[in-house]
């Protein structure tokens, strides 16, 4: 049977969210105690060798980031948490934010503390607004306390946090979009570099992690960066937070070792497919995640490992397709999505998801033709090497990797065939 470990999930379901009460009697903010009688250099120190990578999807190395913006002669002003969760299929920030909000507040806290940071922010994505009154109680309940506010714990270290609440946009997810939406202007990638620790929120330099990274760190400090590691693998430390959804029988968020491989992830903690049907292909970190088919099941959940499989771990997210979907379809809600939420500021990504869905569309009418094969491979090309931010690069990997791996399902629907059954072939008849 697969593992799960619940270091940063310990809590959930279990304390009254946002009770500091609760939180305190289970550990909670024996990492910020333990901190505040460090150096800041030592906490960092056990950040390095926790190897934790950053969970917002890139995966940079946290330790090295608070080690470079700590050398900087001018260290951050901000501590800013991107909890702007908005890729299809991954909802791990929220299982945070609804049931154990002071985790990651504690973590934040900590962070401010090795850099004596006095102000920070949570951005949180629109569609989680009923978590409001959750996330505030429990920064309101952390200020009586004196556990955040002015003083901490009758120290000269004073830390406050704001709720900043996104309009809906996902790329907003990016984090210089981010910084843009918090200081009141549309929610548009800058040019990079600079980077954030050196210019970041209203131009000063701006320390910013996801809400997952943030909640690791009073575990790190509270039992070292050494035991925190040892629950992973050499290249990727300690756990992660992953969440399974599509045609799986035990949807829902799990806590599991790094090394884990994806098989079993699948088939033992997430029970398999239900209804007797076969697997058709999984999706790996959301709608801008890698696509493969059975043969890299056995990838354990590594960075490096999945690096070397060509997979990128992304958000976390597993979204499994058994066969009784069509690839074409799945692409065109995809498309659809990255449509929608193209900022529009540069060409390749506003104009190259339209023209691919009108392609993918041709094919699921069976009015496409082989030439509509090398337009979509074109097109996402362009797309990869000139789009302005991560949005429009990443748009088109889902359709990439299914021409890599079901070209066959694309030539049927050219002949006007689909397997699944699901396209409407008003173009040509059935073969």
């Amino acid at each position: 049977m697969a593992k799960i470990v619940k270091l940063i999930s310990k809590n959930c379901g279990k304390i009254v969210p946002g009770s500091v009460e609760d939180y305190v009697k289970a550990g909670g903010y024996t990492g910020l105690r333990k901190a505040m009688k460090m150096d800041p250099q030592e906490i960092i120190e056990e950040v390095k060798k926790s190897n934790l990578m950053g969970r917002g999807g890139a995966g940079y190395p946290t330790g090295k980031k608070w080690e470079q913006a700590y050398a900087n002669p001018r260290r951050p002003e901000y501590v800013v948490c991107n909890g702007d969760e908005g890729e299809p299929g991954t909802y791990k920030d929220r299982l945070i934010l609804s049931q154990d909000p002071l985790r990651l507040i504690e973590g934040m806290t900590i962070a401010a503390y090795v850099f004596n940071i006095k102000e920070g922010y949570i951005y949180v994505r629109g569609e989680y607004l009923d978590l409001k009154d959750t996330i505030n109680d429990a920064i309101k309940n952390a200020e009586e306390a004196n556990y955040l506010g002015k003083n901490i714990l009758g120290s000269d270290f004073s830390f406050h946090i704001q709720v900043v609440w996104g309009a809906g946009a996902y790329v907003c997810g990016e984090n210089t979009a981010l910084l843009e939406s918090i200081e009141g202007k549309s929610g548009r990638p800058r040019k990079k570099p600079p980077f954030l620790t050196r210019v970041g929120l209203h131009q000063a330099p701006t320390l910013l992690q996801n809400v997952e990274t943030y909640s690791n760190i009073s575990y790190i400090v509270e039992h070292g960066g050494e035991k925190y590691h040892s629950y992973g693998t050499e290249y990727s430390g300690g756990t992660k937070l992953v969440c399974l959804s599509g045609n799986i029988a035990n949807k829902g968020v799990y806590e599991i070792p790094f090394g884990t491989p994806i098989r079993e992830i699948i088939y033992e903690i997430g029970g398999g497919i239900p209804g007797g049907r076969n697997l058709k292909f999984v999706q790996l970190g959301g709608s801008s995640g890698s696509c493969f088919k059975d043969e890299k099941l056995d990838t354990p959940m590594c960075y490096k490992a999945l690096k070397d499989a060509g997979l990128k771990l992304g958000s976390g997210a597993l979204l499994v397709i058994d066969d009784s979907n069509c690839v074409i379809d799945f692409l065109k809600c995809i498309t659809e999505f990255f449509i929608h939420e193209s900022c529009g500021k540069c060409t390749p990504c506003r104009e190259g998801n339209t023209r691919i869905f009108e392609l993918l569309d041709k094919l699921s009418k069976g009015i496409a033709g082989k030439e509509d094969m090398d337009r979509l491979c074109e097109i996402s090309d362009l797309m990869k090497k000139t789009s302005f931010c991560g949005l429009g690069q990443a748009a088109t990997t889902a359709l990439t990797d299914c021409i890599k791996y079901m070209k066959d399902e694309f030539l049927e629907h050219i002949e006007g065939y689909c397997r699944a059954g699901v396209c409407n072939m008003s173009g040509k008849e059935k073969i």
